[in-house]
């Protein structure tokens, strides 16, 4: 009997649309939905949205900057776990000093304000719990991938992403290659056949070594938590280790091609660097997918000299080729399409994101489409995982049932 608790599997073994995994999730799409006044001030396409920033670290700072430049948000509270970091943000946007919120619950406070949205920027751990919050609170969400760091945060999430629909409330997951036009049009010529039926695909995620700061200063002191937090990175509970923490970039693509979720995996991985974090610097995973297509991906954070982030789609009748640094493209026996080289899919695909929040939250499309590709996504990142942690072969259905938490050491942080 087929495991109906499998967003891939429907009975005749083809890949699930998004509609269907939506329904399959609890997650119900409704389109274009007039927002209550209550959820935004104006309704006009240049509003101007009040925006909380809840993580105000590198990437953060570099987001929000994105945000004003966008010229439709006003950054108008920040919160962070550190002060120097809060007091940075707030300082560069100019927030008042009242609505900068530090420590573990400054999130909360922040929740607290008068805002239309927030973008949430912390680590992974976090997100779950700070996404779900923010819907509670009656705020839109800008939440940065990954969603999670485990099983039972991908649930909380596409839960939080279900009740953000049912309030009317709009809820984007930030991942740029989806939002880049090149990669939508040659997903969509795939999906329509133009390389005849996927065969097989390549994904992989390399990078030099990454994190030596981080890790040097939490050697100097491994028991101190805030510079633990501080190294989240290199963190497997705080990040949810590389393959879903950074790897998630390639798999979502390919989970983009095949619009299905893996049936099972077998992988294997370890530790090459001597960091004091407990992440693992490389992996390799073979993804068994519905109708016979086998994903083959690997990983790297050590070494140096060779980057690049990848998913190859090999059919019966052509290639497809998509590099988040690179060329994009796809061609079959008797048609092609190049949509170029990717030269800043880094900003470019935020700034769409952006963007496209702006429109959601003014024009009242709470459909939240990035949700249920965002869940499948990580949870595929997740199965990978606990395969190669295993090193042995890992079912769907078994990482659904055995719903594994990672619990992260915050003793000694303040609230």
């Amino acid at each position: 009997m087929k495991d109906k608790s499998h967003p891939a599997a429907d009975g005749k073994n083809q890949p699930l649309n998004r509609r269907r995994f939506l329904a399959g999730t609890g997650a119900a799409a409704v389109s274009f939905s007039v927002l209550k006044p209550a959820w935004v001030r104006g309704a006009e396409a240049n509003a101007k949205l009040d925006l909380g920033l809840i993580g105000c670290g590198g990437r953060g700072q570099w987001i929000a900057n994105l945000f004003a430049q966008n010229g439709g948000y006003n950054i108008a509270a920040v919160a962070d776990y550190f002060p120097d970091r809060v007091d940075e943000a707030g300082q560069k946007f100019q927030v008042d000093a009242a609505r900068r919120f530090t420590g573990l619950s400054g999130y909360q406070r922040l929740l607290e304000q008068k805002l239309d949205a927030v973008a949430i920027i912390s680590p992974p751990y976090f997100h779950p719990e700070q996404a779900s919050a923010a819907v509670a609170a009656g705020k839109h969400v800008y939440l940065a991938k990954p969603i999670a760091v485990d099983v039972p945060g991908c649930h909380s999430v596409a839960e939080s992403g279900r009740k953000a629909t049912e309030r009317k409330q709009c809820f984007l997951v930030d991942f740029q290659t989806r939002a880049h036009p090149s990669y939508q049009e040659v997903v969509k010529r795939v999906q329509d056949g133009m390389i005849g039926r996927i065969v097989s695909v390549d994904a992989g995620y390399q990078c030099s070594l990454m994190f030596e700061g981080l890790n040097d200063a939490l050697a100097k002191d491994p028991n101190n938590p805030e510079l633990r937090l501080r190294a989240w990175s290199i963190d497997r509970a705080l990040s949810g280790d590389v393959i879903t923490e950074q790897n998630i970039h390639a798999l979502d693509v390919a989970t983009w091609f095949l619009d299905a979720a893996p049936l099972k995996a077998y992988g294997t991985g370890g530790r090459t660097r001597p960091f004091v974090g407990n992440c693992w610097d490389h992996f390799a995973v073979v993804f068994y997918f519905p109708n016979d297509v086998i994903v083959s991906f690997s990983s790297k954070q050590v070494g140096a000299a060779f980057d690049d982030i990848l998913c190859r789609v090999y059919g019966t009748g052509g290639t497809a080729d998509t590099h988040y640094f690179g060329d994009v493209w796809v061609k079959s026996r008797e048609d092609g399409f190049n949509g170029g080289r990717m030269a800043n899919l880094y900003t470019d695909g935020a700034v769409n994101n952006i963007a496209a929040f702006h429109k959601c939250v003014t024009r009242g499309d709470v459909s939240n489409a990035t949700v249920a590709p965002s869940v499948r996504s990580n949870l595929t990142t997740i199965l990978g995982r606990t395969a190669a942690y295993r090193g042995t072969e890992v079912t769907w259905e078994e990482m659904l049932r055995a719903n594994e938490k990672l619990t992260a050491q915050l003793d000694g942080l303040k609230a």
